[in-house]
């Protein structure tokens, strides 16, 4: 019964993180990118605050770890929302979730940079070989893209965020719990996205007619992807390791395809299977037997939107 809970847990925490990409297409059709990124923090902030409380779990954050927490939260997440959130609106939710799903090769490659942390050949081949299934996915029969080149930017800027994240996270996770981490980067966050919102869209949003309908996806990237699934994967790491369950991130790209073709009705063709399986395969190849980690913790949140 327990081992059900705890890959019960595994699966949903993925659910949510792909729906979290169905959402946003859904919230911006009646909110801007800003106005979604900034209302996701604050009832991600409230939700995750209260869980917290209810816990006990609040720390008390060490004078040398400030810097590091504010770096944290310029990386993830005030970039890489910029880029996943503003991207998503050139790209389908599907195409953004594959090149969002390179991240922990991407991450792979850092620690070898910053760290010097060798990988086998495999590890390598496979981080070649989730770009090539990129390259796969986002072609159209002419060999032209298939999307605006803004998206994919916008995406690789997400991605590369996600990276510089996940080495700053490296040196909190043995002090801090990973809510709490999340829960201070979100309150960074939203302190960083409040001028902009107020300069950008304040104006906007509040001449808009707001509904429960048009308020309900923001509300469940809140919930759902900011909250519940950090916290049923951390639970989950903390019951069986995450060796046994990071692999199942890469089913994302794959969940999500599945829920943008029945709520969406986004169409997959043969060429856009294919880069996306061509993406995961290399994604495991680039795990498998790799180099130590950054850090015990540091997969627990690589990969996700804060």
């Amino acid at each position: 019964m327990k081992q059900f809970r705890i890959y019960g847990a595994i699966i949903l925490s993925m659910i949510f993180w792909s729906l979290s990409f169905i959402w946003f297409k859904q919230a911006n059709v009646n909110y801007k990118p800003l106005t979604i990124i900034f209302l996701r923090l604050v009832f991600a902030v409230i939700m995750l605050s209260i869980y917290l409380i209810m816990k006990g779990d609040f720390n008390v954050i060490k004078k040398e770890d400030r810097k590091w927490f504010l770096l944290l939260a310029v990386f993830e997440p005030f970039l890489y929302f910029i880029g996943e959130s503003t991207g998503l609106t050139y790209v389908t939710s599907t195409t953004g979730s594959v090149i969002i799903s390179t991240i922990p090769a991407v991450v792979a490659l850092a620690a070898w940079l910053f760290f010097r942390e060798r990988l086998r050949l495999i590890n390598y081949a496979g981080i070649f070989l989730s770009f090539a299934g990129i390259v796969v996915f986002v072609l159209d029969g002419t060999g032209a893209l298939s999307f605006n080149i803004k998206g994919l930017l916008l995406l690789l800027l997400a991605v590369f965020s996600a990276a510089g994240y996940n080495i700053t996270l490296g040196r909190l996770v043995g002090s801090y719990s990973p809510v709490f981490i999340v829960n201070i980067q979100n309150i960074i966050g939203v302190i960083l996205f409040a001028p902009i919102f107020i300069l950008t869209d304040f104006s906007n949003f509040f001449r808009s007619s707001h509904s429960l309908s048009s308020l309900l996806p923001v509300l469940e990237l809140a919930l759902f992807a900011s909250c519940g699934a950090f916290i049923l994967f951390g639970w989950s790491v903390k019951q069986i390791g995450v060796a046994r369950v990071n692999p199942f991130t890469n089913f994302i790209p794959i969940f999500t395809a599945v829920f943008s073709f029945f709520i969406l009705g986004n169409t997959l063709t043969l060429q856009n299977i294919t880069g996306m399986i061509i993406v995961i395969s290399g994604i495991f190849l680039s795990q498998i037997n790799g180099a130590r980690k950054i850090s015990g913790e540091v997969p627990d949140l690589a990969g996700k939107t804060a």
